[in-house]
Protein backbone atom coordinates (compact mmCIF):
# COMPACT_ATOMS: atom_id res chain seq x y z
CA UNK A 1 0.00 0.00 0.00
CA UNK A 2 1.08 3.43 -0.92
CA UNK A 3 0.22 5.65 1.78
CA UNK A 4 1.38 9.34 3.08
CA UNK A 5 5.15 10.18 2.99
CA UNK A 6 5.74 7.69 0.48
CA UNK A 7 2.98 8.94 -1.99
CA UNK A 8 3.99 12.34 -2.03
CA UNK A 9 7.80 11.18 -2.70
CA UNK A 10 6.57 9.44 -5.53
CA UNK A 11 4.33 12.86 -6.15
CA UNK A 12 7.31 14.64 -6.28
CA UNK A 13 9.54 12.27 -8.31
CA UNK A 14 7.39 12.34 -10.71
CA UNK A 15 7.18 15.97 -11.11
CA UNK A 16 10.86 15.97 -10.86
CA UNK A 17 11.77 13.77 -13.62
CA UNK A 18 8.80 15.07 -16.46
CA UNK A 19 10.35 18.07 -16.09
CA UNK A 20 13.56 16.48 -16.93
CA UNK A 21 11.63 15.45 -20.31
CA UNK A 22 9.97 18.86 -20.73
CA UNK A 23 6.33 16.75 -20.15
CA UNK A 24 4.11 18.36 -18.06
CA UNK A 25 1.84 16.00 -15.87
CA UNK A 26 -1.68 17.15 -16.09
CA UNK A 27 -3.53 14.96 -13.73
CA UNK A 28 -2.29 12.33 -11.71
CA UNK A 29 -3.51 9.94 -9.10
CA UNK A 30 -1.83 6.96 -6.85
CA UNK A 31 -4.02 4.89 -5.97
CA UNK A 32 -3.44 3.94 -2.11
CA UNK A 33 -4.87 0.35 -2.33
CA UNK A 34 -2.40 -1.19 -5.03
CA UNK A 35 0.51 0.34 -7.15
CA UNK A 36 -1.33 1.69 -9.94
CA UNK A 37 -0.81 5.08 -11.12
CA UNK A 38 -3.39 7.36 -13.72
CA UNK A 39 -1.74 9.96 -15.42
CA UNK A 40 -2.66 12.44 -18.08
CA UNK A 41 0.77 13.90 -19.61
CA UNK A 42 1.42 16.58 -21.73
CA UNK A 43 4.61 15.06 -24.17
CA UNK A 44 6.10 17.08 -26.70
CA UNK A 45 5.71 15.89 -30.13
CA UNK A 46 9.75 15.42 -30.56
CA UNK A 47 9.59 12.24 -27.87
CA UNK A 48 8.48 9.03 -28.49
CA UNK A 49 5.72 7.77 -25.48
CA UNK A 50 7.82 4.73 -25.15
CA UNK A 51 10.71 6.76 -24.17
CA UNK A 52 8.56 9.16 -21.88
CA UNK A 53 7.08 6.05 -20.09
CA UNK A 54 10.54 3.96 -19.79
CA UNK A 55 12.27 7.13 -18.38
CA UNK A 56 9.71 7.62 -15.32
CA UNK A 57 8.95 3.69 -14.73
CA UNK A 58 12.66 2.93 -14.65
CA UNK A 59 14.24 6.09 -13.04
CA UNK A 60 11.10 6.04 -10.96
CA UNK A 61 11.41 2.86 -9.70
CA UNK A 62 15.32 3.48 -8.94
CA UNK A 63 14.62 6.30 -6.40
CA UNK A 64 11.96 4.01 -4.58
CA UNK A 65 14.99 0.96 -4.38
CA UNK A 66 16.83 3.85 -2.93
CA UNK A 67 14.28 5.64 -0.75
CA UNK A 68 12.77 2.63 0.53
CA UNK A 69 15.31 -0.39 0.44
CA UNK A 70 18.28 1.40 1.09
CA UNK A 71 19.92 0.12 -1.83
CA UNK A 72 22.41 2.59 -3.37
CA UNK A 73 24.20 0.06 -6.59
CA UNK A 74 22.87 -2.98 -7.87
CA UNK A 75 19.43 -2.62 -9.87
CA UNK A 76 19.72 -5.71 -11.74
CA UNK A 77 16.46 -7.82 -11.23
CA UNK A 78 14.59 -4.89 -9.08
CA UNK A 79 11.16 -4.68 -10.74
CA UNK A 80 8.55 -2.10 -9.27
CA UNK A 81 6.23 -1.15 -12.05
CA UNK A 82 4.65 -4.04 -14.26
CA UNK A 83 5.92 -3.73 -17.85
CA UNK A 84 2.53 -2.77 -19.49
CA UNK A 85 1.48 0.72 -19.81
CA UNK A 86 -1.75 2.06 -21.66
CA UNK A 87 -1.97 5.05 -23.49
CA UNK A 88 -3.87 6.98 -25.41
CA UNK A 89 -3.95 10.21 -27.40
CA UNK A 90 -6.46 12.86 -25.92
CA UNK A 91 -8.40 15.86 -27.58
CA UNK A 92 -11.74 16.39 -27.55
CA UNK A 93 -12.07 13.96 -25.00
CA UNK A 94 -8.96 15.29 -22.08
CA UNK A 95 -11.79 16.64 -19.53
CA UNK A 96 -13.72 13.51 -19.43
CA UNK A 97 -10.01 11.75 -19.19
CA UNK A 98 -8.76 14.11 -16.19
CA UNK A 99 -12.54 13.51 -14.67
CA UNK A 100 -11.72 9.39 -14.78
CA UNK A 101 -8.39 10.26 -13.31
CA UNK A 102 -9.62 12.85 -10.42
CA UNK A 103 -12.32 9.95 -9.70
CA UNK A 104 -10.83 6.76 -9.74
CA UNK A 105 -10.44 5.72 -6.50
CA UNK A 106 -13.94 6.46 -5.99
CA UNK A 107 -15.68 4.51 -8.91
CA UNK A 108 -12.79 1.28 -7.87
CA UNK A 109 -14.60 1.44 -3.67
CA UNK A 110 -18.05 1.56 -5.78
CA UNK A 111 -17.02 -1.06 -7.36
CA UNK A 112 -16.19 -3.02 -4.43
CA UNK A 113 -19.01 -2.79 -2.77
CA UNK A 114 -21.34 -3.75 -5.68
CA UNK A 115 -19.13 -6.94 -6.14
CA UNK A 116 -19.59 -7.91 -2.27
CA UNK A 117 -23.28 -7.17 -2.88
CA UNK A 118 -23.31 -9.46 -5.19
CA UNK A 119 -20.99 -12.00 -3.65
CA UNK A 120 -23.26 -11.95 -0.52
CA UNK A 121 -26.47 -12.24 -2.52
CA UNK A 122 -25.16 -15.38 -4.34
CA UNK A 123 -23.51 -17.22 -1.23
CA UNK A 124 -27.07 -16.47 0.57
CA UNK A 125 -28.93 -17.72 -2.44
CA UNK A 126 -26.87 -20.67 -2.70
CA UNK A 127 -26.55 -21.80 0.97
CA UNK A 128 -27.54 -25.16 2.32
CA UNK A 129 -29.95 -24.40 4.67
CA UNK A 130 -31.69 -22.37 1.60
CA UNK A 131 -31.88 -25.52 0.06
CA UNK A 132 -33.67 -27.31 3.21
CA UNK A 133 -35.90 -24.11 3.52
CA UNK A 134 -37.04 -24.40 -0.31
CA UNK A 135 -36.98 -20.03 0.44
CA UNK A 136 -35.46 -17.62 -2.23
CA UNK A 137 -33.44 -14.94 -0.38
CA UNK A 138 -34.89 -11.58 -1.10
CA UNK A 139 -31.30 -10.41 -3.73
CA UNK A 140 -30.37 -7.03 -2.90
CA UNK A 141 -30.84 -4.37 -5.37
CA UNK A 142 -28.26 -3.24 -7.95
CA UNK A 143 -28.77 0.20 -9.22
Amino acid sequence: MIFGSIRKHLGEVFHDLARQKGVIIEEGHLMPDHVHIHMCLSIPQKLVVSNVVGFIKGKSAISIARTLKGKQINFSGEAFWAREYFVSTVGLDENMVREYIRNQEKHDADRDQLKLAVKRALGAYFSPSRASSNKSPALPEVI
